[in-house]
């Protein structure tokens, strides 16, 4: 791919919509053809993980006492946990658990660095901006500023004059600021070709779901804003500049959230696509983006082709405002859950990739009923952390159950939204039974289809990977791809992803807290996935597969902490 930026799209609806569906056929993996890819590791390509602004002035942040957070399991509970003051410590424990470094990974004379935010071969395509108010010992002026996750420091990539800050805060409730993020492309599609596009979307939606948890942990609240058009966010995070990305690789503008640090109205609506621009025209900006890889031997044009059609915000935004056939919280846990094994830092910042499952590890009924009502959003909109999204879950589950106590095995689904059950029902295979399990919470749409030892057909539809059969459990996740498409635009596809990623981080945390471990599956064998669930019509099509189990370590690698010990500034 070459470092060039996406401009403002001339496709029309119906011809966005095309190229997306085009694009994810042609993305697909095939037991015979898997999607364009370079086929091996040029390592001397391989991009830099860190994203710098060269010239921007850097702010090193405070590194957080973990001993802070509280249980992991009250970060659920609405206002369970006092909201923090916005200040510069609280900005610094805001990122410290949405996109830090966890740990340096050695082995031999190579390391590398995991994450709170999870991504597809731990490549972080994934950036974080932030627009803040004048904050004590970080400014005296609003700003944008870029999260540099190497240092945990916020470099100012622009200082807001005081009158475009004072029309813009005056939108915003009190204490609220933004957060956005971006893609780098080419991080994403050094290694995986034509599917990384799919890989970018999943990693913003774990990011997206890591600042939800960090802002649960400050007792903050965190919402996406929708209908912002891709031009106007490029334009918020400097990422139209071009003379700050000369022969550096571009960052493609992702989405944009809203953290609500007070008492702030939940539902207040923002003209955000209107005023958005505007502050930053008479900014002055600092810095100049970094060159990832040397070279990019080989372009992937179908990823920019994708991109470009679904930079148009959706053109029906999906905001449902009913939730009232969705369970209450005593209905998805009986009784709600008020007790854990860990603080939110343990699971937060302890969380990991298993790289392999050890085949044996079974996990109670009760942990894998709560775990799946964790998916589900609730009638209150309050359930944690689906209330940062607008829309009803276009997200269902196809579940491979292979060790849970006093559960058959077998295929499995779960309706995300109980308004899917039907509709899930009439696409899947008619030879299904649709039997509800035993002592499942009366709120929980789960479902067992057809029971059976189903281990080796879930490594074979997850391209062979036997960590998909050596879990307890491993799942796929469902859309109506086209529909969502075609009812709310090309810029839908990106959405769902999004969705998805989050509902992979959900999983991700909810593993750590029952002391096992998740890992996310991108790469899995499209169509068969739909043949073994019986959907014929190819409406529904996979998007991110998971399992969840007891996992193997590595005894070879060693451990040590993402940041050096260091004092406040």
């Amino acid at each position: 791919m070459t470092p060039t930026k996406l401009e403002s799209s001339a496709l029309t609806n119906g011809a966005a919509e095309e190229v997306v569906v085009a694009y994810h056929e042609r993305s697909k993996h095939h037991r015979h053809r898997y999607a364009a890819s370079l086929g091996y590791m040029d390592w001397a390509s391989q991009p830099d993980p860190f994203r710098r602004y060269d010239g921007a002035p850097l702010v090193q942040l405070p590194l957080p006492d973990a001993a802070e957070l509280p249980p992991f399991w009250q970060l659920y509970v609405p206002h369970g946990v006092p909201a923090a003051r916005l200040s510069l410590d609280s900005v610094s424990r805001f990122f410290r658990y949405a996109l830090s470094l966890t740990a340096w990974k050695e082995l031999q004379s190579t390391s590398w660095s995991l994450r709170a935010n999870p991504s597809s071969g731990n490549l972080h395509p994934t950036e974080g901006y932030a627009l803040l108010p004048p904050l004590a010992a970080l400014h005296d002026s609003a700003g944008l500023y870029h999260y540099a996750a190497k240092e945990h420091g916020l470099e100012r990539r622009a200082e807001l004059a005081a009158s475009a800050w004072a029309e813009l805060a005056a939108t915003l409730p009190k204490d609220a600021f933004l957060v956005g993020l971006s893609s780098i492309h080419w991080r994403e599609a050094w290694k995986y070709g034509e599917r990384a596009f799919r890989y970018c979307q999943h990693d913003v939606g774990h990011a997206l779901g890591s600042m939800r948890y960090a802002a649960a942990a400050l007792g903050w609240r965190l919402r996406l804003e929708g209908g912002v058009d891709h031009a106007s966010l490029a334009r918020l995070f400097g990422l139209d500049r071009d003379a700050d990305y000369a022969g550096a690789e571009r960052e493609h503008a992702a989405l944009i959230a809203l953290v609500l640090p007070g008492d702030g109205d939940d539902d207040c609506a923002l003209p955000l696509a209107r005023i958005l621009a505007a502050p930053m025209a008479t900014a002055a900006w600092h810095g100049s983006a970094n060159v990832l890889s040397a070279a990019h031997p080989v372009d992937w044009p179908v990823i920019d082709e994708a991109a470009l059609a679904t930079t148009t915000p959706p053109t029906q935004p999906p905001v449902d405002a009913s939730f009232c056939d969705f369970p209450t919280e005593e209905q998805l846990f009986t009784p709600p859950v008020r007790d854990g094994a860990h603080s939110a830092a343990r699971v937060i910042l302890g969380r990991r990739s298993a790289v392999s499952m050890d085949g044996t590890t079974s996990i109670p009924r009760a942990t894998f009923y709560r775990m799946l009502a964790r998916l589900v959003p609730t009638a209150d909109r309050r359930a944690l952390p689906w209330d940062a999204l607008p829309w009803r879950p276009r997200l269902q589950l196809a579940l491979f159950v292979h060790r849970i106590d006093d559960l058959t095995p077998g295929l499995y689904a779960l309706a995300r939204d109980p308004a899917q059950v039907e509709p899930l029902r009439l696409a899947m295979s008619e030879d299904f039974h649709w039997h509800r399990p035993p002592a499942c919470p009366p709120g929980l749409p789960l479902h067992l289809l057809k029971a059976g030892d189903c281990r080796d057909l879930a490594a074979e539809v997850s391209c062979g990977q036997a960590i998909a059969g050596d879990g307890a459990f491993s799942l796929g996740m469902l859309a109506d791809t086209h529909g969502s498409v075609a009812t709310h635009g090309a810029g839908f596809y990106r959405n769902l992803f999004w969705e998805a990623g989050l509902v992979g981080h959900a999983l991700y945390l909810e593993a750590e807290e029952a002391g096992i471990r998740s890992t996310g599956i991108g790469c899995y064998f499209d169509d068969l996935v739909h043949q073994v669930f019986g959907l014929s019509s190819r409406d529904w099509q996979s998007l991110y597969h998971f399992t969840v189990g007891g996992p193997v370590d590595d005894p070879r690698l060693t451990t040590r902490p993402g940041y050096s010990p260091r004092e406040a500034p």
